[in-house]
């Protein structure tokens, strides 16, 4: 029997509104060792900030770290997956797209979020990918 993602996923990911400033995000990444923190509101996704994000849209620009909310820099325009998928949906939607996380909503609900390193773990626990997601943060 095929895989779901709800078996693989983070369920309860980290989430902030979109007027959080990011240096409020920034830190949550930090502080839970994350390079995501999904932007919701009332439960209902609305963006997703990457590192990445942060340094792109915020820091390449200059943007006062104080005043710049969430929505300014976040993906709005995101693929999703529902937790009743096969992992193997997922794995592709993140090939067609190019992604490295995916939100899982059910019934336009956040309920999780998967990410290339979950499926490395749940699929092959012996593989460098997941050897690597699995091992203690570096600080």
């Amino acid at each position: 029997m095929a895989q779901q993602v709800s078996e693989i996923m983070t369920a309860d990911p980290t989430t902030v509104t979109p007027r959080t400033p990011i240096v409020e995000v920034a830190r949550l990444m930090r502080e839970e060792d994350i390079g995501e923190v999904l932007v919701a509101e009332e439960d209902h996704l609305r963006g997703l900030v990457t590192d990445r994000d942060l340094v792109v849209r915020a820091m390449a620009d200059a943007r006062d770290i104080n005043a710049t909310a969430a929505q300014e820099v976040c993906s709005s325009d995101l693929v999703t997956c529902t937790p009743d998928d096969e992992v193997g949906e997922a794995v592709r939607l993140m090939r067609e797209h190019a992604l490295r996380r995916l939100p899982v909503v059910h019934q336009d609900v956040l309920v999780g979020v998967v990410s290339i390193g979950d499926i490395a773990v749940g699929q092959d626990r012996d593989s460098a990918l997941a050897d690597i997601s699995a091992a203690e943060p570096n600080r």
